[in-house]
């Protein structure tokens, strides 16, 4: 069972395939070429319920889409890194060409910028995925940002967390 939860006039969008909560802003025709994408994920419990995700602005603030998902029972790390996913996959559908992500973890930047390794099996899958966006621009920069500035990404983590638990866990 799907269940879309939107914002304004937004359309309805597609149900990630396994009923988990999906949310879209609309979309404004026209072309966006820089966008910074504010991601963060959240587990209550590691692993636990989790939900991810991202908000993304122009250079000067405004808000062109937003993402909330539930992502069912996993870990904070997996929460980080399809928030990532979500909004990379969301700024190449706008036609954005220069992306700057921001996250408040840590383990994600690092490992996206090389300092760390990506030892856990079960993330690879997860970072090739965003190596393999990241490609798609012709420039991108990961950033770590301290958590409170970034606030709009965790109540989007947040939401999806609560909007799976609302759903029966389904």
């Amino acid at each position: 069972m799907s269940r879309e939860a939107l914002v304004g006039g937004a359309r309805p969008c597609q149900a990630d395939g396994r009923g988990r909560p999906l949310r879209v802003l609309p979309t404004d025709p026209r072309p966006v070429t820089t966008l910074i994408v504010w991601c963060d994920g959240a587990a209550r419990g590691n692993p636990g319920p989790a939900g991810a995700g991202s908000q993304l602005t122009t250079p000067d603030g405004e808000v062109v889409a937003e993402i909330s998902q539930g992502l069912g029972e996993t870990t904070n790390n997996v929460a980080e890194y399809t928030a990532a996913i979500l909004g990379l996959e969301r700024a190449r559908e706008l036609g954005a060409t220069e992306v700057l992500l921001r996250s408040d973890s840590q383990l994600l930047i690092n490992q996206l910028v090389g300092v760390y390794k990506v030892k856990a099996g079960h993330l690879l899958p997860l970072y090739r995925r965003v190596q393999q966006l990241a490609s798609d621009f012709g420039r991108i920069r990961f950033e770590h940002v301290p958590r409170e500035r970034n606030a709009e990404a965790d109540r989007l983590a947040n939401e999806g967390v609560d909007a799976w638990l609302t759903s029966g866990g389904r």
